[in-house]
């Protein structure tokens, strides 16, 4: 089926990252809400949350979007930075 029609949901960019660093790299939820900046608390309503957005999407052949979010990139994954270090620029 196309995917044009087809009802979509969205998954922020965060809950990506917890679904990440809990589930693909296997980390406690201590350890990943240090590297999130959140506390646990939050870190693990963040993971609860993109978890049934990704069961959601799934279970009923929905189109998961990710995007959005509250999102801060460190300085060296920005502009002319990135490309320097690659480049050689």
């Amino acid at each position: 089926m196309p995917p044009w029609g087809r009802e979509e949901v969205f998954l922020p960019i965060e809950g990506l990252e917890a679904i990440r660093l809990s589930d693909h790299q296997g980390l406690d939820h201590e350890t990943a809400a240090g590297m999130m900046k959140v506390s646990r608390q939050t870190f693990g309503r963040i993971l609860a949350e993109a978890r049934m957005i990704v069961a959601d999407a799934l279970v009923t052949g929905k189109v998961l979007r990710i995007e959005g979010g509250h999102v801060e990139m460190p300085p060296w994954g920005r502009g002319r930075h990135r490309r320097g270090r690659r480049g050689g620029t």
